[in-house]
């Protein structure tokens, strides 16, 4: 009788040790941290999110911004925080991985970022305002050999995807176009409009949406795209060049992977939203479904192959 009531006193303590179900989370607000400032991708598609991830929650989505280093000043916040969902913070590929193949002060390491889900990419573009002289990417290239450094690219923060872009481009044409960090696509569409850079080395988000405003000169993308079907690949042009972003959601290492998959269904959900879709195609997004376990796949993946980019960019 006494090792029966031990027994039941053991089950009772060890149910009280478990971490708080699935079936319970969320019960208060989740807080949606953007590591880029306002008016840049990662923005735009966190706004179109948060109320359908509100109506899938049941709970308010609060969107913040801890902007700096490429990215890597809000990722450092994140996996700090407690692991328990109610804190989560975009995330950006190949940024994460970059940052701390090149700093040795990154502030994270790629895998302490947890995935919930990459929902959607954007390719690299190559755009110039409207009145530019370069007209093609020839001439921006013809330009950048005559006086090298003398062409200014300004692009979304440091060890990203328009930063590699950049560096690739002049390995490949054997030219030296200057680069231009910025907090943010946002920053730097003004700093475009302001004639205070060339170009961007920016996303296909711009080139759509800035149409009335910008050439665009080149597509880091295999084939042309719909969206954007006047603008030649890198790739026709003689560079195989192809580059962008996959972004996502992400939380501290250590939440419970049941929390997560709730997080998961809820963006999953929203990604599968016809009137969401049809606007996030119409602006230049692409949206992809890749869960917690393909994620850090994809991640394990992409890894090893711009450790073999930057090696290679080395000789």
């Amino acid at each position: 009788m006494f090792a029966k009531k031990l027994l039941l006193a053991f089950a009772a303590v060890s149910l009280l040790a478990v971490p708080a179900a699935a079936a319970d989370f969320p019960k208060g607000p989740v807080t949606y941290m953007i590591p880029f400032n306002a008016g840049g991708e990662s923005d735009i598609f966190a706004r179109a999110q948060q109320p359908l991830l509100e109506k899938a929650l049941g709970q308010s989505v609060v969107i913040t911004y801890l902007v700096g280093g490429g990215g890597a000043v809000g990722w450092k916040e994140l996996i700090r925080n407690k692991p328990d969902g109610y804190y989560t913070a975009g995330f950006n590929l190949p940024h994460i991985i970059l940052q701390p193949l090149q700093r040795a002060k990154a502030g994270y390491k790629t895998e302490e970022v947890k995935p919930v889900m990459l929902f959607m990419s954007t390719p690299n573009a190559l755009v110039v305002p409207k009145d530019s002289p370069y007209k093609t990417l020839d001439d921006l290239l013809a330009a950048a050999k005559k006086k090298p450094g003398a062409v200014v690219l300004g692009g979304s923060g440091s060890q990203t995807a328009n930063h590699l872009g950049v560096v690739r481009l002049n390995k490949m044409a054997g030219v030296e176009i200057s680069y231009i960090p910025g907090t943010g696509t946002g920053d730097m569409i003004s700093a475009l409009l302001g004639k205070h850079v060339d170009g961007l080395m920016t996303y296909t988000t711009v080139a759509k949406n800035y149409a009335n405003d910008v050439r665009c000169l080149a597509v880091a993308t295999p084939t042309r795209l719909s969206v954007l079907p006047d603008a030649p690949t890198f790739k026709e042009l003689g560079y195989d060049l192809q580059e962008g972003a996959y972004r996502g959601l992400a939380v501290p290492p250590g939440t419970p992977d049941d929390v997560v998959k709730v997080l998961y269904e809820a963006c999953k959900k929203v990604n599968a939203d016809p009137e969401f879709k049809q606007k996030m195609d119409n602006m230049g997004f692409f949206l992809v479904d890749m869960g917690p376990e393909e994620s850090t796949k994809f991640i394990n993946e992409l890894t090893p192959i711009y450790k073999g980019i930057l090696e290679e960019l080395k000789k």
